[in-house]
């Protein structure tokens, strides 16, 4: 029995539990011999346990242990790694090799598509024509390096093909800032991020501010991929594509309500080499809340450069150009003109139809089918995707409220017209420029000429301070600062007001060439100030 008792204590309390529960009902010499031969089986399962789980975790401990790869190491000793082991063991699949190979091919068709001179010279910017007068690097190892891979049988040749050099050169022009321009800039300042996407603010000489875009490796891009396929390399190279692909649109695509590319640096970032950053125009963030509050002019300024924009990309030395997300976040302001600013999901394809149920746009409130042309394509869906765009998000909130009263019939038909994709770009941007006519000329206001129920004082170069009131929309936030066309118009503003009991004119101009005006309650604080002309009103 103490023989027994001392062999259960050496596997443990368990052991030892067990044999004081024994049944009190039986003599030690009835149980004795099954109990010896129960303990040994008892050991022999405890020390196979032992060993089985010794094995385990050896096992898991090789394979799980952070900085080990197998195939790496093969690699040091200069082993070939069979095909397909190292994607197998990192949990990488072909999917993400397509990806890569898609993509990549995807930079180079956009980057190889022939721009015609003309178009080219009749579009550019004078910055954008001084570059293009600069020559152009090439060389055999350039071509090279941007020809398009052929596709080969073999699963090694797909492998080689999906991973181009990381550094790829594929600017169409010599880019005027680089990396120097970056590491001598300072007040470097974090803008925000999108899916793929990180911005910053870089000034440069202490007096040039410029945004600098590159890979966010906190990115929701980044991290799926790296959830799904384990490898940073690859997932960097896979988001870096659209940076590229974007670079080039931005080179290919020239216009003035688009963003302007000023350069680009290849760095290490992250372990990994020749990581790249965009240098390109700074814009203000749009805030639809603050153009709800900003003058009718202001926000017609908005819509007639994004109608400008449409048109340029509907007929575009690309073809017809669609911005697959379209919202509000991809625009920036610069000097009071909407730009786009985000291309990399920008598509020249147009859509493949065998009827014309294949040209099916459905939207959030709204859905539409265009016909199939006998191409074999959606009839202007790019275009009309475009358009569409325009008007759920911009035209709907920015064009009718707070427009001159003559002016809203025309927007109206506008607005309607847009929402319904009864015209196409071409019309659209020839009614909008009719309005900026109508609006610039003076045109819009009532053929009845005003009469003044009041006489006005005119007094030369005097201002008055403070004594403002508001009104809506108003160019100052807590006075009452509009544009007139001309002095009758400003007289008619003052008379519709019950507070106007004088007015400023300003001597300044809004983008329209129309005069600024000031209208004050009274005129007990004049004071001298070159340049501006106070109208009294002298009776009622």
């Amino acid at each position: 029995m103490s023989e027994d008792v001392q062999g259960c204590k050496d596997l443990g309390t368990q052991c030892e539990g067990r044999l004081l529960q024994l049944p009190s009902f039986r003599s030690a010499e009835s149980w004795r011999p099954r109990h010896n031969l129960r303990m040994r089986r008892r050991k022999i399962v405890v020390a196979g346990g032992f060993c089985l789980s010794f094995f385990l975790g050896t096992l898991l401990n090789l394979l799980c242990v952070p900085g080990f790869d197998h195939n790496h190491h093969l690699q040091d000793r200069g082993t070939p790694v069979p095909l397909g082991q190292s994607w197998q063991d990192n949990e990488i699949s072909m999917d993400l090799l397509k990806q890569l190979q898609d993509r990549y091919q995807e930079v180079i068709r956009y980057r190889e598509h022939q721009v015609p001179v003309s178009a080219t010279e009749r579009l550019l910017r004078p910055l954008e024509r001084r570059l293009m007068d600069l020559a152009q690097k090439s060389s055999s190892e350039h071509n090279q390096k941007l020809e398009s891979p052929k596709r080969s049988s073999s699963d090694q040749d797909i492998l080689s093909q999906s991973h181009p050099s990381s550094k790829i050169d594929l600017s169409l022009q010599p880019p005027l800032l680089g990396c120097q321009d970056i590491s001598k800039g300072n007040n470097v300042r974090y803008l925000g991020s999108g899916y793929t996407k990180a911005v910053y603010k870089l000034v440069l000489n202490d007096t040039v501010s410029v945004a600098l875009k590159s890979v966010d490796f906190g990115g929701h891009d980044i991290q799926n991929c790296l959830k799904r396929y384990r490898t940073l390399e690859d997932c960097y190279r896979l988001a870096s594509f659209k940076i590229v692909k974007e670079m080039i649109l931005l080179q290919r695509l020239q216009h003035p309500n688009i963003l302007q590319l000023y350069g680009y640096c290849y760095q290490e970032n992250n372990d990994i080499s020749d990581t790249l950053t965009t240098i390109i125009e700074l814009g203000s963030p749009l805030e639809m809340i603050q153009l709800l509050q900003s003058s009718w002019e202001d926000r017609f300024r908005i819509c007639l450069s994004l109608v400008r924009l449409l048109h340029y990309l509907a007929h575009s030395p690309l073809g017809s150009v669609t911005l697959l997300d379209f919202r509000p976040r991809q625009f920036v302001i610069v000097d009071g003109e909407l730009k786009v600013t985000d291309l990399d999901d920008a598509s020249m394809e147009e859509t493949p139809c065998a009827s014309s149920e294949d040209c099916f746009m459905e939207f959030p409130a709204r859905n539409f089918t265009l016909q199939c042309s006998v191409e074999g394509k959606c009839q202007s869906m790019n275009e009309k995707r475009n358009l569409y765009n325009a008007y759920r998000f911009f035209f709907t909130y920015l064009l009718p409220h707070s427009a001159p009263s003559s002016l809203r019939p025309l927007l109206d038909v506008i607005v309607n017209a847009t929402g319904e994709l009864r015209w196409g770009i071409d019309e659209t941007a020839a009614q909008f420029e009719k309005v900026l006519y109508l609006y610039k000329s003076g045109l819009y206001l009532s053929n009845i000429t005003h009469v003044p129920t009041a006489e006005y004082k005119q007094v030369e170069d005097v201002s008055i301070l403070d004594e403002d009131y508001r009104c809506w929309p108003s160019y100052h936030h807590n006075g009452c600062l509009l544009s007139v066309f001309n002095i009758n118009e400003a007289i008619e503003v003052c008379e519709s007001h019950s507070q106007c009991k004088a007015f400023i004119w300003m001597n300044q101009t809004t983008w329209t060439g129309r005069q600024l005006v000031f209208f004050k309650t009274g005129s007990k604080n004049v004071v001298p100030d070159q340049n501006k002309i106070t109208y009294l009103k002298m009776t009622v």
